[in-house]
């Protein structure tokens, strides 16, 4: 009797770890699912400025991520969707000449954007803190709605930030993106993944 009822309680654990597992894997669909859905969709209309946010760039040069960001932005205020385009993002080193967004300005200016139909910041690291300095200008210029450009993958968590740092933000992705091809696309939503999670529980 006893082997009998210690081989029954063996199962119901494992079944517990089956279904546990089963759940785990369920979560992870969805929340897949949540960011993948938030980077397709295109929220673009009027607003009073466009948030580019920062990413890499090497010296003079955005990278081909950034240029892809500032890019739109500038599709975005060409088409006449705000007045006003602030990019962010900070010296991405010590030993950097321009920051993200010096970088930014520049590639706008020679496209034909207007200096005064620009802002920048250059203290931010972080996507957070793009956002924090973003918001800053914005109370300057008592701005209220701005249109936020990222990555598709990475505008669920941009989103969700703006919203905690109470910012009406719209979203408008990039229609194209480095993390093209399956490693990379992987690479990169396990990230998000894990920020989404890592935001659940801010220190």
């Amino acid at each position: 009797m006893g082997g009998r009822m210690s081989r029954r309680g063996g199962v119901g654990v494992l079944g517990w770890l089956w279904r546990l597992c089963i759940a785990l894997v369920a979560w992870l669909l969805c929340v897949t699912t949540w960011i993948v859905w938030v980077g397709e969709r295109d929220q673009a209309a009027k607003a009073d400025a466009i948030i580019v946010l920062g990413a890499a760039a090497y010296d003079a040069k955005p990278s081909p991520v950034f240029e892809e960001r500032i890019r739109h932005g500038l599709d975005l205020y060409q088409h006449g969707y705000a007045p006003l385009l602030i990019f962010t993002g900070g010296y991405g080193g010590s030993g950097a000449r321009f920051s993200e967004s010096q970088v930014a300005r520049r590639y706008a200016l020679k496209q034909g954007v207007p200096d005064e139909a620009i802002l920048i910041e250059t203290a931010s690291r972080t996507t957070r803190q793009n956002l924090i300095e973003a918001r800053r200008l914005m109370q300057q210029r008592k701005l209220h709605r701005v249109i936020i450009v990222s990555d598709p993958l990475h505008m669920a968590r941009a989103l969700r930030l703006a919203r905690e740092l109470g910012i009406d933000a719209l979203a408008s992705s990039t229609p194209s993106t480095r993390f093209r091809s399956f490693h990379t696309s992987w690479r990169f939503l396990v990230q998000e993944i894990y920020f989404f999670h890592r935001d659940l529980f801010p220190a």
